[in-house]
């Protein structure tokens, strides 16, 4: 009797990791379920107030928060925490919406790899983090409208907010995909924005895609940007790649980059190399990560081609 009660309590024993584990992910399930739900009601909230809601088309949100780090042999290890979203308010008639949060991530999100540091501004005293940079280059709201030309088939969106507490902006968007035939398709996308303080930026994007099957295609990303928010500067980069898009929101990512800066009208060559990048739901399926190794050098800081590293952990909302 004595044997079976001592077996009986070592296997109740044994279970208790895997119930505490259990209670955790409800734990978590429910405060992502609380978010989601909280930022629903406050898009119905603010839609309710604008006008007459459509019960068929209800106001809803989205909300991306990131953490990204990188490192590098010269730069040594940052980090920084990122945050985009949107809520969505159909009662107009035109599609408007409520976006907020670092614009950059909606910029570049065609790129397959990641550009440039990730702050503006070089950290001082071998820091880490910046809490001001980041809280300025998340501190954006702004009113946006949608609507298209339907007889071009060019998608718009522009957008009246303010950044970093102090830069009243405007920014427009214009976009449009052209289905050449079965295989290839290309997509150029032009985005403008002035601020009372950050002053013009405009940036190019053109994308060309060849889906060799269903699951695998070539894609050749270019894009020209101008920008005058700390130092005047014109920047272009192309990269070359193929994406293998798996099951359950996997994909590879490898190619090669090249870009460079716009002095005195000549393309000038500032950095080259490959990348390879991966992307993947893990433990649930609204939390990803994104490694990303890559190999480039830098003629403007006199940087011989190194080993680079990106990490973007994100919780999608």
């Amino acid at each position: 009797m004595k044997k079976f009660n001592l077996l009986m309590t070592c296997i109740f024993v044994s279970q208790i990791p895997q119930i505490v584990q259990a209670e955790e992910q409800k734990w978590i399930d429910k405060q992502h379920d609380r978010i989601h739900e909280t930022l629903n009601s406050w898009a119905k909230s603010i839609d309710n107030w604008i006008s007459e809601p459509d019960p068929e088309n209800p106001a809803g949100a989205k909300l991306r928060v990131m953490l990204d780090s990188q490192w590098n042999h010269y730069d040594h290890l940052t980090f920084k925490p990122r945050v985009r979203g949107k809520i969505r308010l159909p009662g107009v008639k035109k599609q408007l919406s409520l976006v907020f949060g670092d614009e950059d991530v909606e910029n570049q999100e065609n790129d397959k790899n990641y550009i440039g540091n990730i702050y503006k501004k070089p950290l001082e005293n071998n820091k880490r983090y910046n809490s001001s940079q980041a809280r300025n280059d998340n501190a954006s709201i702004g009113l946006r409208w949608s609507d298209s030309i339907k007889s071009l088939g060019v998608n718009t969106h522009f957008d009246l907010g303010i950044r970093s507490g102090v830069d009243i902006f405007v920014r427009f968007k214009a976009y449009k995909d052209w289905q050449i035939n079965e295989k290839l398709s290309t997509r150029l996308e032009q985005i403008y924005r002035y601020g009372s303080n950050s002053k013009h930026y405009v940036r190019t994007n053109f994308e060309t895609k060849y889906q060799r099957t269903n699951n695998i295609f070539i894609g050749n990303n270019l894009y020209l940007q101008y920008a005058h928010d700390i130092d005047e500067e014109i920047s272009w980069g192309n990269s070359i790649y193929q994406e293998h898009d798996f099951t359950n929101n996997k994909r590879l990512n490898y190619g090669i980059f090249v870009g460079g800066y716009l002095d005195d009208k000549k393309f000038d060559i500032n950095q080259y190399g490959p990348f390879i990048s991966w992307r993947q739901p893990i433990w649930r399926k609204w939390l990803f990560i994104q490694p990303e190794l890559s190999y480039y050098n830098d003629r403007k800081k006199d940087r011989s081609h190194h080993v680079g590293a990106f990490l973007r952990l994100e919780a999608v909302f």
